[in-house]
């Protein structure tokens, strides 16, 4: 009997140690997910994030079949929500849907950031591009962007623009207009972009600079106006919007930041790797280039290895703006 043990038993070790360290990387992945998956958005409902979320949310539940849940965690311009991410488990369950302006800016914004941007966080698979969109509300008579430099020109700082926050992509392109076309505009910050952009409508301020996903509707139903967008190229569900190059000149100005999913540092890259590839699969469909086409969006598909190199380039070159904006948060 002693003997007929060490047979199964040396048995059982030799093919568990035949076992390549690859295929031993891939079990993890092998059953994920089996529960509810919760994606966070850093960001209040209603914006480019929270848009995106639900669309990818909603066809990666239905691919799984387990439940995505959206959970918006606002406050500190992406900070609260995205430290919630970065200090939990690393198992796939709790996802960090976000965009460049969070993850990339607040680097240099705050002094005394809770996680690193890059370190503390495993990036798993972009979403999609989309540029914002300069909008004007009642109150403003211009009807181009050359007519509103000229105006900000002739009466500087009588005209106001709003943003989600200090170092937010929103007050960051308002200061790199204001670089470009040596104008002066009074910043107003808000806690968040749907604010700034009710205000814009109910003509408290004058301007702000917006997601698509976030304003798309607004102007097509000309609640607000829409003077230039800041992509090189124009969006396929506004076509009519001049790009800021073309409408003022400015030949370099090209802001189109990427929307994606990362998840806390140390995730099997096993699971990082389905995700990924889930997600991939969701954006070829035709179905899901419409529904990002409809939000003046463009799908980006990258492996988690270019998303980070991605993320490190963007990290640096947001620094150098935020540093020429003077931009500080404690």
């Amino acid at each position: 009997m002693t003997h007929c043990r060490d047979f199964v038993g040396a048995a059982f070790a030799a093919a568990f140690a035949a076992i390549s360290p690859v295929q031993a990387q891939d079990y993890p992945s092998r059953d994920y997910p089996s529960r509810l998956v919760h994606f966070v958005v850093p960001q209040a409902a209603g914006g480019g994030t929270d848009t995106f979320a639900r669309a990818i949310g909603q066809k990666l539940s239905e691919r799984w079949g387990q439940p995505v849940v959206i959970e918006n965690k606002a406050g500190a311009g992406g900070v609260v929500g995205t430290d919630f991410v970065a200090k939990a488990a690393a198992d796939g369950y709790t996802l960090l849907v976000t965009y460049e302006g969070s993850q990339a800016i607040n680097q240099s914004l705050y002094e005394k950031l809770p996680f690193d941007s890059l370190k503390d966080f495993y990036p798993i698979a972009t979403i999609a591009v989309t540029p914002f969109i300069l909008i004007v509300g009642p109150r403003v008579e211009a009807k181009t962007l050359k007519e509103f430099i000229a105006f900000a020109r002739a009466n500087p700082d009588r005209l106001s623009y709003g943003s989600a926050g200090n170092g937010s992509v929103n007050h960051l392109l308002g200061e790199m207009l204001k670089t470009e076309a040596d104008i002066r505009l009074v910043h107003v910050p808000y806690k968040g972009a749907s604010a700034a952009i009710a205000d814009v409508m109910g003509g408290h301020i004058d301007a702000a600079f917006a997601s698509v996903p976030s304003v798309i509707s607004s102007v097509q139903s000309n609640v607000v106006r829409a003077l230039a967008v800041s992509s090189a190229k124009r969006v396929a569900a506004a076509p009519d919007i001049p790009t800021i190059a073309e409408a003022a000149g400015f030949a370099k100005f090209d802001v189109n930041p990427w929307w994606g999913i990362l998840a806390p540092a140390g995730l099997s890259p096993a699971i990082a790797q389905k995700i990924a590839a889930d997600i991939a699969a969701i954006l070829k469909t035709p179905e899901m280039v419409e529904v990002l086409a409809k939000q003046g969006a463009t799908p980006l598909i990258t492996s988690s290895e270019a998303f980070r190199d991605l993320l490190a380039q963007d990290v640096e070159k947001w620094r150098k703006v935020v540093k020429a904006s003077g931009a500080t948060i404690n």
